[in-house]
């Protein structure tokens, strides 16, 4: 079974899901360490501030960060899926064995 063409499209759709996932991912940990964070930095100063702005810092990373993380990965699978369509034209595609 030899792989000959990718669907640009449906690889840039499928790289972008898989990259929002990961992005949350990294938001919920930058939500939690930033949370941490301010908590300790502002209990350190005898502040209660660090707390709410590590809680926002944090929130818009869970916000943003999927966002972009899934613009850009959509971005990456279409330039990586034409230019597989380029290379397999030329040494005529990836093979797989399957049972």
């Amino acid at each position: 079974m030899v792989i000959k063409r990718i669907g640009v499209l449906s690889a840039g759709k499928l790289a972008g899901i898989i990259a929002a996932a990961i992005g949350l991912i990294v938001g919920l940990l930058l939500f939690l360490f930033s949370s941490l964070l301010g908590a300790v930095v502002g209990n350190s100063l005898g502040q209660g501030s660090g707390m709410a702005a590590g809680l926002a810092g944090g929130v818009a990373g869970i916000i943003v960060l999927p966002i972009l993380y899934g613009v850009f990965g959509f971005i990456g699978g279409v330039i990586q899926a034409f230019i597989y369509n380029l290379a397999a034209g030329v040494v005529g595609g990836l093979q797989i064995e399957v049972e």
